[in-house]
């Protein structure tokens, strides 16, 4: 059993020699959900392969796996999503199964035909509970027959923008416009008027086409402050089906989740029951087999509507296991290899209360979090804590690229209660130690610390309902200011008598051992602040503290004389943002809609940029003619790069 300090993480891997299940087992995926799958399989004595694009070769999947196998250069079409090359690299190897883990080739019904006409083990559903809760419009049916309660909407594929707003004016403002075959926040846009229905349209279909090879849309009322709440689900070969209680996922940012936690705040045991009843319905009339998760819209009166099935192991799969103790990876390979479900459904426990914190490579400053490029110089995991568990697939050193997911890690912390679980992850976001890239622990920690959350009064509205202005960081109170300027001040001066020092001896022994006094500036943000501050022994004491209301974190110290003389430095002039539009994030451009010479009006797209499978809109910010071009489609970009310039 895995133990997470004190308390145990209700997460056990119990191996039986007597359950005979697979010799060999290849993870078609990468990072931190292969490394997940690893751990099982090395649990269960199977042995591991895993393949990765040339850029992964000193993964950490791939240092964990038995063998490795390289499976093309890296972007994803040429890589992990190369079918033929994983094939090839399943017979090179004689992998006896699969496992896809989520995204890339998980809900991909022809490369679990592929692997069936090979005699090869696909562990997840088979190819008709895929197709059929893979497309939007046919499991929306399917779910109606088993009574499960739906989302009024259009059932059929939409075919052209204009359609979109034919049928969006049947059905009434707001409507949501998805994908057939999405998931994961991608080709999902709400539309509040006719315009942002073309507009939603056109971004969704072309996301769409990207991230699934599928533009199909659909179109369905959009459930205004609904709370995002799922049911897991596991079902063997045999007919026998358990829902794994719910997880609350309503903390999300562009269709995506950021935190999630289990059990939910808001269900009481009846409503619970409901939906498991209702998730295990829908999945019996599919014959499903495998872990799968139902998700549902929940409004504000515990009404709750289907919204899809993921026919696979969720992101967040690890809230499930720390309260129902059942590791989910080896039940998916219990139940590929053909074994019945040891459990019934009052084996199922609520143990405790677990919550998970996506951590990426992100600004979180930029619209909730735009992607963040670059190599972890730093990187230390809080796992010296107990209660925690970290979900990851990177390492000191590891690059952070334009190509693939900007997760870096899943934080979890667990307690037995949900105050418990809330602490324990405020003390492990601040011991998480990550540099090289730009990321969500400022974003996270404000989540978890919030009033709102705090109270469970949440929905998918939390992030800009409680930042409209988007995320400025922390407020800082008048007390934490005080701290933080008399720390910096302090360790300012630490770090002037340490340059002093030469093997332990001081350079030259000037001034007196055990006291001083420094006149010091340190800059907060906007606030200028004239400090204090006297050493006496290891003891520093800051003093004649000037306040000033500022905001962020930003902070610079100087030395009186230093201070004076910045004074007389030439500043830089701000640029003029509004005749210039650069890249707010590293990608690709997917298209260009102007030329030189072209007139625009304000807010009319430019050019969209792509950044790990999402698409956005640059808009011009004035009315103006187009000066100059700087990109084409196709081209890469990193953060600032020049796009259009205006006259």
């Amino acid at each position: 059993m895995q133990r997470c300090g004190v308390i145990i993480c209700r997460y056990s891997t119990v191996y039986d020699p007597n359950e005979k299940t697979f010799d060999k087992i290849l993870i078609a995926n990468r990072g931190e959900i292969a490394c997940r799958v690893i751990k099982t399989c090395k649990k269960m004595g199977i042995k591991t392969v895993a393949v990765h694009s040339d850029v992964d070769s000193s993964a950490v999947h791939v240092k964990m796996a038995d063998e490795a196998v390289c499976v093309g250069p890296a972007p994803t079409s040429k890589s992990y999503l190369n079918m033929d090359a994983i094939m090839n690299a399943i017979k090179q190897t004689g992998a006896q199964a699969v496992h896809p883990g989520y995204g890339f080739l998980s809900e991909n019904k022809e490369f679990a035909k592929r692997l069936e006409a090979e005699g090869v083990t696909f562990i997840g559903p088979d190819t008709h509970a895929i197709q059929a809760m893979g497309d939007k419009i046919e499991s929306k049916l399917i779910a109606k027959a088993a009574k499960v309660n739906t989302i009024p909407g259009f059932d059929g594929v939409v075919k052209d923008a204009e359609e979109a707003v034919k049928i969006a004016g049947e059905i009434g403002y707001p409507v949501m416009i998805k994908a057939s075959a999405g998931g994961g926040g991608k080709g999902m846009r709400i539309a509040w008027n006719d315009e942002e229905t073309r507009e939603g349209f056109r971004f969704s279909s072309q996301e769409a086409a990207s991230s699934f090879g599928d533009d199909r849309l659909l179109i369905e009322k959009f459930i205004d402050n609904p709370r995002h709440i799922e049911i897991q689900v596991l079902a063997d070969k045999h007919g026998n089906a358990l829902w794994l209680n719910e997880r609350e996922c309503s903390i999300q940012r562009r269709n995506q989740k950021v935190v999630e936690e289990a059990p939910s705040t808001f269900l009481d045991p009846d409503t619970r029951r409901a939906m498991g009843e209702q998730a295990v319905s829908l999945a019996k009339a599919v014959k499903y087999s495998s872990a799968g998760t139902v998700e549902f819209l929940v409004d504000t009166k515990k009404n709750f509507y289907f919204l899809e099935m993921n026919t696979r192991l969720q992101v967040e799969h690890p809230i499930t296991e720390c309260i129902t103790g059942l590791d989910l990876v080896q039940q998916m390979i219990l139940i590929a290899k053909g074994y019945k479900l040891q459990q019934k459904q009052s084996d199922i426990p609520i143990n405790g209360w677990a919550i998970e914190s996506r951590v990426y490579a992100e600004d979180p400053y930029k619209s909730f979090g735009l992607p963040s490029i670059g190599r972890l110089s730093q990187y230390q995991e809080p796992l010296d804590l107990p209660n925690v568990r970290v979900d990851s697939g990177i390492q000191e050193g590891s690059d952070i690229s334009i190509y693939y997911d900007p997760m870096i890690s899943k934080l979890v912390t667990y307690g037995k209660t949900r105050e418990e679980a809330l602490k324990k992850m405020e003390e492990a976001l601040d011991n998480y130690v990550i540099r090289g890239v730009t990321h969500n622990i400022p974003l996270l920690r404000e989540i978890i610390v919030h009033p709102r959350f705090v109270s469970g009064d949440i929905s998918t509205k939390f992030l800009p309902e409680v930042y409209p202005d988007g995320f400025k960081g922390h407020m800082l109170t008048a007390g934490e200011r005080r701290e933080l300027l008399a720390t910096a001040a302090a360790l300012y001066v630490a770090a002037q008598l340490r340059s002093q020092k030469f093997l332990g001896d001081l350079r030259v022994s000037i001034v007196p051992a055990e006291s001083r006094q420094w006149e010091l500036c340190v800059e907060l943000d906007q606030g200028v602040h004239m400090l204090g501050v006297s050493r006496s022994g290891n003891n520093y004491t800051v003093s004649k503290i000037v306040q000033n209301i500022t905001s962020h974190f930003k902070l610079r110290v100087l030395s009186k004389l230093a201070a004076y003389l910045s004074k007389h430095m030439p500043e830089k002039i701000p640029e003029d943002t509004s005749s210039i539009l650069r890249s707010p994030m590293p990608g690709s451009v997917v298209a260009v809609s102007v030329k030189p010479g072209d007139n625009v009006a304000e807010g009319q797209e430019i050019c969209v940029i792509e950044a790990m499978k999402m698409q956005n809109s640059m808009t011009a910010a004035k009315t103006a003619k187009v000066k100059s071009v700087h990109c084409k489609a196709g081209d890469t970009v990193g953060e600032g790069d020049l796009l259009v310039e205006l006259e």
